[in-house]
Formats: C-alpha cells, sequence, structure tokens
C-alpha cells in the first residue's frame, strides 16, 4: 500500500497512517482524515521524543565542545552492544523507523525524566538514595514506556520483538549517560576507569535490565495477555537488578573495591545467563520460522519462489549468500513480513483479524514487483 490514510486496523471509528511499510502511532477521526494531510512527524519520531531532545541535546553539544574525547567514548559501547541487537533482530527483522524510535526514546525523554527525578531526590533527601532507589525506579520506569509505546505502535509481536526493542530502549538511555558520566570522570580526571567499568566491563547493563521488561511485554503480546500487568511484573525484575548493581556500587565506595569485584562476577553470572536465554529463544523463533513458513505460504496462496522453504535456518543463511546484494534485500523484506505471520500464528491467543490483515498488507507490499528471490 502506498503511504497514506487507511481504516484503523484496531479501531474502525478512526483512520490510522500507513507510512509505506508500517501503521504509525498518527491516528484521525473519518472528517479530520479527510483534511489532514501527511503526519508532521516521520515514524521515527514523536513529541516526547522531541520535547525530550529540547532539553537533552543542547547539553551533549555542550559537552562536545568541552570535553570532546570524553563524547568521542561514548561510541565505543555502541560498537559493542548494536551488533549484538543485530544479531538478536535477524530473525523478523523489525523496521528501522521503529528501532530510530526506540533508541531516540531513551536517549531524549527517558534521560531527561529520570534525570530530573534522580537530582531532585540527591539534591532535597540524598545521593545514596537518588543512586540505590530513585535511579532504578525511574529510569526503569521510563525505559519501560518506551517499550510500551512500541506495543502501542504494534511493533511488538512476540518475545523476541520485546526484547529488541528494549534493548534499543535502553541502549538510547545509557548513550546519553554515558556522556554525563564521562565528561564528570575527565574533569575529575578519572576517564580511564570510569570508561573500562561502563563501556568495556558493562557495557550491557541497561540492555540486561530492561530486557526483563521486554521479555515479560512480549510474552503478554504473544499469549493475549494483560500487557501493562506484564510490564510491571518484568519490571519489578529489572528495578531489582538495578538496585543490586548500584548498591553495590555505593557499597563498594564506603567499604572497599572488594565488593565492586564480587559485584562485577555476579553481573557477568547474570549476563552469561542472559545470553543464554536470549539464544534458547531465538534458536526457538528460528525453528518456528522454518516449521511455518511453508504452511503460511499455503494459506495466503504465496507462490512456491517467494522465498526459499528450508529445512533449517543455516540452509536459509546460506540460500541467502549467495544472492546479490539486490534480490538478498528483498527476501530480507518477504522473510520478516512472513515471520510476522508465523508469529502470528503461533500466538496461543486466537488471532485477530484487524493484526492479519494489516500484517498481510505488508506481506503484499513485498512481493509487489521488485526482483524474484
Amino acid at each position: 500500500m502506498t503511504p497514506g490514510w487507511y481504516r484503523d486496523p484496531w479501531n474502525v471509528g478512526e483512520f490510522r497512517w500507513w507510512d509505506g511499510t508500517s501503521w504509525t502511532a498518527n491516528v484521525a477521526t473519518p472528517k479530520g482524515a479527510q483534511h489532514r494531510r501527511r503526519p508532521r512527524l516521520p515514524a521515527w519520531l514523536s513529541l516526547p521524543v522531541i520535547v525530550g531532545a529540547v532539553g537533552v541535546v543542547p547539553f551533549v553539544v555542550a559537552a562536545a565542545l568541552s570535553e570532546p574525547l570524553a563524547v568521542l567514548l561514548t561510541l565505543v559501547p555502541l560498537a559493542i552492544v548494536i551488533p549484538v541487537l543485530l544479531w538478536i533482530d535477524a530473525v523478523e527483522p523489525e523496521p528501522w523507523s521503529g528501532r530510530l524510535h526506540a533508541l531516540l526514546w531513551g536517549a531524549t525523554i527517558s534521560v531527561l525524566v529520570a534525570g530530573t527525578v534522580n537530582t531532585l531526590v540527591a539534591v532535597n533527601l540524598n545521593e545514596s538514595l537518588a543512586i540505590v532507589v530513585s535511579a532504578p525506579l525511574s529510569e526503569e520506569l521510563m525505559k519501560g514506556l518506551g517499550v510500551l509505546v512500541m506495543v502501542r505502535r504494534r511493533e511488538i509481536d512476540g518475545v523476541m520483538d520485546g526484547l529488541v526493542y528494549a534493548g534499543w530502549v535502553a541502549l538510547g538511555f545509557a548513550m546519553t549517560e554515558n556522556v554525563q558520566y564521562f565528561v564528570s570522570a575527565s574533569e575529575g580526571g578519572v576517564l580511564a576507569e570510569t570508561f573500562v567499568l561502563r563501556a568495556l566491563i558493562t557495557p550491557f547493563a541497561h540492555p540486561l535490565f530492561t530486557a526483563w521488561i521486554g521479555l515479560a511485554v512480549g510474552r503478554a503480546v504473544m499469549r493475549g495477555g494483560n500487557v501493562k500487568s506484564a510490564a510491571l511484573i518484568g519490571g519489578v525484575a529489572a528495578v531489582g537488578l538495578h538496585v543490586a548493581w548500584n548498591g553495590s556500587l555505593v557499597a563498594s565506595e564506603r567499604i572497599g573495591g572488594g565488593l565492586v569485584a564480587v559485584a562485577a562476577l555476579v553481573f557477568v553470572g547474570i549476563f552469561v545467563g542472559t545470553i543464554i536465554m536470549l539464544v534458547k529463544v531465538r534458536n526457538a523463533e528460528q525453528q518456528r520460522y522454518v516449521e511455518g513458513v511453508g504452511l503460511v505460504m499455503m494459506r495466503y496462496s504465496l507462490a512456491p519462489g517467494t522465498v526459499p522453504i528450508t529445512s533449517s535456518w543455516r540452509e536459509l543463511k546460506a540460500i541467502r549468500s549467495g544472492l546479490s546484494s539486490e534480490h538478498r534485500r528483498v527476501l530480507d523484506r518477504r522473510r520478516a513480513a512472513l515471520a510476522r505471520l508465523v508469529a502470528l500464528h503461533a500466538r496461543t491467543a486466537a488471532v485477530d483479524a484487524a493484526d492479519e490483515a494489516r500484517l498481510v498488507a505488508q506481506l503484499a507490499e513485498t512481493t509487489q514487483g521488485g526482483p524474484s528471490s
């Protein structure tokens, strides 16, 4: 479908803007849609992100001018974390507009709100209280809201989607937070130590915490459960891990650095356990796709050559590697659209007709024109 206003698949009384690849958050009444033009904001942007950027961007620019090396070093964790997020998202790749919005949500509005709350607590009550209690609560709340926004935008279809968007939101938050920490550390003469701890030892800290919100939300979507309740349950786990980590850092400053070593070992243990969980979830999603893609193609009467039918994910990757770059892009778009339909029919809850129509429209868009795979 070409970009434009269409009947909202989830609310027949409204119109929703289709940007050519996915439904956006922009809605209008039937009367309003007749007169409204293309939404002024692209899919990767939103009003909360703009508000957050107004407060965050001037700080980042000033930091870059005063401490350019410190700001430049914040790119190192990105180079470590982004490839992992892309690996997780390989089975059912999410649109870049969604990933970018999640990243910007974490980097702007999440940081602005959580930072304001933490500063008020530190100034008016106690700095340690802000680090151990306020920061985990406010930061995971704002990051969790970013995940729920992606649910509202209908971008989360299952567990892996929840983990992916939680990771991008958390990465955005950590990116801006590192600017603050590295600039402060540079001014205090401890940039090297801070860089090693935050960029090399614990670059996955924020994604690891928020992953539990994404996991809970993704499971709720897949099972047709209450998403907000699931986010609350995942948030308890996220806050608990965040409190434990921040608390160990505060305690180490008071009783010695030995606790940091213990905390680091615990963190590594949790990280390894989380990686094992991610690998299992990803492998399960790969297998689900391989087993379900043929049935989905039959259900929607797709030509056998639309995507390769294979017996394993490894075989599909081998076929993909032998294609030209143009054919590979087409295959990826079609496979991603099919993967979303496979995930839809794998849900334990009844298939929502509006969701099915939306995903079928996305699939149709990938099979109209272009080179054959």
